[in-house]
């Protein structure tokens, strides 16, 4: 009598997962399936994801609608590893990287004017989909960015969301190689912001807190180092002529305020980090000398992508503390701590 055979699918390797379950939750780590790729998407194989203040918005609970459980990261650097149908431009092997752009709706006013970073429907790795926080993660090629071979994975998942930050905040300030360009906070954002002022040709004034970040901001590449609590720190920039851009990179709101009157004519505030308190400023020192206050949000993967090259071609490097993937909740303490030098990062 004849034996039937019945075929049995494989079940899926598990991967690890660092993941939120509710809002304000600890981080678990967990098994999952490996995910597979649908249409318009790739699978990535996760090298190195950045921990940014900006986790805090998954872990915590603070983006509306935002659904659990939810894996963080936003700055995932990785390969390829699968891609999924209708997918022609990415391929296997590919190194690649996703920022805090990921995705949009292609449908918005803003979409059908190419100003993809301002879509009313923007996606956002980590937040809209699980993000880097994993060892494989699912994106849409939109949010893809080729990663240069002269960047490693560490070094370039930073580079994603503090890097194209300070980056193209600069390069779409109005400043001009020669001119004065202050950045305030010798963080993860300010000791990048230093490093691009720097290769742009600027005059980098670089404002900190107390006198033990001057040698670091020197190295980095600022012209003059400026102690906001030893002095006044506008006072200081007006002895110098006046800033053409001030890059305000430390979230806080009063150290913003105090650096208005530090502006040159037609000097510009470019605020790039995320306070949710008031920046205090009267209709009369905007007035005076034409002065400016702007934001600005990261930017697209061309952006990305623009990033990582300038910094491959120039020697920008982002100063980094890496933990394995087991240890997110470690390593995210250690962002939030403010202590750490001066991006953190995990490896799987």
């Amino acid at each position: 009598m004849a034996t039937l055979r019945v075929a049995v699918k494989p079940e899926a390797a598990p991967m690890t997962v660092a993941q939120i379950s509710k809002p304000g939750g600890d981080f678990e780590i967990v098994e999952r399936e490996i995910p597979e790729p649908g249409a318009g998407q790739v699978r990535i194989k996760v090298q190195a994801c950045g921990v940014c203040h900006s986790d805090v918005l998954t872990k915590e609970g603070l983006w509306p609608g935002i659904q659990y459980p939810r894996v963080p990261g936003h700055e995932v650097a990785g390969i390829i590893d699968e891609v999924g149908a209708a997918v022609s431009a990415w391929k296997k092997g590919q190194r690649v990287g996703v920022g805090w752009h990921g995705g949009q709706d292609n449908t918005c006013r803003e979409c059908r004017r190419g100003d993809f970073r301002n879509c009313r429907n923007v996606k956002v790795c980590g937040i809209s989909y699980d993000g880097g926080y994993q060892q494989y993660m699912v994106a849409p090629i939109e949010a893809l960015a080729a990663i240069p071979e002269g960047l490693k994975d560490a070094e370039a998942a930073p580079l994603l969301c503090a890097g194209i930050t300070t980056y193209n905040g600069l390069r779409h300030s109005g400043a001009f190689p020669g001119d004065l360009v202050a950045v305030q906070g010798v963080g993860g954002l300010g000791h990048l912001g230093i490093q691009f002022a720097n290769k742009f040709g600027y005059k980098v004034a670089a404002i900190g807190r107390g006198s033990e970040n001057a040698a670091l901001a020197k190295k980095l590449g600022a012209n003059v180092y400026i102690d906001s609590q030893a002095t006044n720190a506008a006072q200081e920039l007006q002895k110098l002529g006046g800033a053409q851009v001030i890059l305000a990179t430390a979230p806080n709101s009063k150290a913003m305020s105090e650096l208005i009157d530090g502006l040159g004519p037609n000097g510009k505030l470019m605020v790039i980090g995320a306070a949710f308190d008031p920046i205090e400023v009267t209709p009369l020192q905007l007035i005076s000398g034409s002065r400016a206050i702007q934001g600005w949000a990261s930017g697209t993967p061309a952006d990305s992508e623009d990033t990582l090259r300038f910094a491959e071609l120039s020697g920008v490097r982002p100063m980094i503390e890496t933990y394995p993937l087991e240890k997110a909740a470690e390593a995210y303490a250690r962002m939030m701590s403010g202590k750490a030098q001066f991006r953190v990062a995990l490896t799987m």
